[in-house]
């Protein structure tokens, strides 16, 4: 997804008109629009200016609002950080906490996204595409399930 489609879904995702965000980050309004259609490319300047203004890290502008929102929310929907707090990355900090606790993982796909291999790349986002949809994914036992469903042979 392009970048300025990103900055208007954040835009939007905060309620906010192109004019009165292009006002709060000091840029002007058909500067905003053409960066939002596509038709012009931002400077990192008027990045971090638009995401000042939007109150979040000029580096989520690269990523759609609701996958922010599926990274900071656990698996029962209970929200971990809050996306509005721009002092500390909660996505950063997220990715570090797990880094303690899953080092051989972190490791693994850090070698993978250094390597720069587009076909592992590719790969690589294809298979945690698949794992996170099977952890968001609730199954249920064998045991527990209700009479008259498939059960497993016996032996």
């Amino acid at each position: 997804m392009p970048i300025g489609a990103n900055i208007q879904a954040w835009r939007l995702s905060r309620k906010r008109s192109i004019e009165a965000l292009a006002a709060e980050a000091n840029v002007p309004s058909s500067c905003l629009e053409a960066i939002e259609s596509g038709e012009q490319d931002p400077p990192v300047s008027l990045l971090e200016a638009v995401a000042s203004a939007l109150k979040i890290p000029a580096s989520w502008l690269y990523a759609h609002p609701k996958h922010l929102e599926l990274l900071l929310t656990d698996t029962d929907g209970e929200v971990l950080a809050s996306p509005s707090d721009a002092a500390v990355d909660p996505v950063l900090e997220h990715v570090l906490q797990g880094l303690h606790r899953e080092r051989e993982l972190y490791v693994l796909l850090t070698i993978i996204l250094q390597g720069g291999d587009p076909k592992l790349l590719m790969a690589a986002d294809a298979s945690l595409r698949s794992l996170a949809k099977q952890a968001k994914r609730s199954t249920v036992p064998w045991q527990s399930r209700q009479p008259g469903h498939f059960e497993p042979p016996s032996d």
